[in-house]
């Protein structure tokens, strides 16, 4: 589904685990993989510097991972300094990268807000898909089941979908995918609508779930057409907990998401649906820019 893709590390992450499973990445359709390590600006003096240490030092401890491995993927170790969403950005531009993974700490709501974060600025500023992974699910894997979840990386994505104007360009750029690849990585999709409850019982639901199951009918028989396996569910109840158990119950690789408000003003005021599901999954979620 994807075949340039970019994988940013800090080492705290565990990304850089992956460069021992590049030939698995490669059975998942990766043709080029960009490691990339972003070493921050040597800030003590008066003038920020490269320090050319930290960066000498993360290119050995890079290359020794790689070591003399194999494989028909093209990769590249890329170790710069500078700003790290900026970097990123230069970095995927260069080598036309149509994906961003990159590793996510586990930190609160308000924590985010106030001291940004990476992944809050690509979203903002990135038009490619971002892969957020948690690093204790890297951490945690032994090397039989990382070598299956490269494989695997993209075999079956969770869809949350409400109507809205995100989740059509979600299902829509989903779509565009599975007609471009030329294998078989994106191989089922499950669809789930989540009917959330009124706070106020004077206003009628707006959905009911024989019209919710009507359109995901619709969107199935769409989404079939470029030879994917598809299943539908409706849900009630809040979305993000009814969301997350779906994923514990619906044997999915990761859960795909969009949202054009992460990282901006109206995340200060009201948390989006996508920027709670990157908060809580322990499931990888892929991010589309909306």
């Amino acid at each position: 589904m994807f075949e340039r893709v970019l994988i940013c590390t800090d080492f705290a992450d565990g990304l850089h685990r992956l460069l021992h499973f590049v030939p698995s990445l490669g059975a998942a359709g990766i043709k080029q993989i960009v490691f990339l390590h972003v070493v921050p600006l040597w800030e003590k003096g008066i003038i920020p510097q490269v320090d050319s240490e930290k960066i000498e030092q993360a290119q050995t401890r890079l290359a020794k991972k790689f070591g003399d491995i194999s494989t028909d993927v093209y990769v590249n170790i890329e170790v710069q300094s500078g700003k790290a969403s900026e970097t990123i950005l230069k970095v995927a531009q260069a080598y036309q990268s149509q994906l961003i993974i990159l590793g996510s700490p586990n930190r609160s709501s308000l924590a985010e807000k106030l001291a940004g974060s990476t992944m809050a600025g690509l979203s903002r500023q990135s038009k490619i898909p971002l892969l957020i992974v948690r690093p204790q699910l890297i951490s945690a894997y032994t090397s039989e089941e990382l070598t299956l979840r490269c494989q695997h990386l993209f075999r079956s994505l969770l869809i949350p979908y409400n109507d809205s104007k995100a989740s059509n360009s979600l299902v829509q750029q989903i779509k565009n995918l599975a007609q471009q690849q030329s294998d078989m990585s994106l191989q089922k999709c499950h669809l789930c609508w989540v009917l959330e409850p009124n706070i106020s019982q004077k206003i009628p639901n707006k959905i009911l779930p024989p019209q919710a199951h009507e359109t995901l009918s619709e969107i199935k028989a769409d989404l079939e057409k470029v030879n994917l396996q598809v299943e539908t569910e409706v849900r009630e109840g809040n979305s993000v907990p009814q969301v997350l158990e779906t994923a514990v119950m619906a044997d999915i690789s990761a859960i795909a998401v969009s949202s054009g408000t992460i990282g901006k003003l109206q995340e200060w005021l009201v948390s989006s649906f996508a920027a709670e599901i990157l908060r809580q999954s322990w499931y990888p979620v892929l991010f589309f820019p909306s």
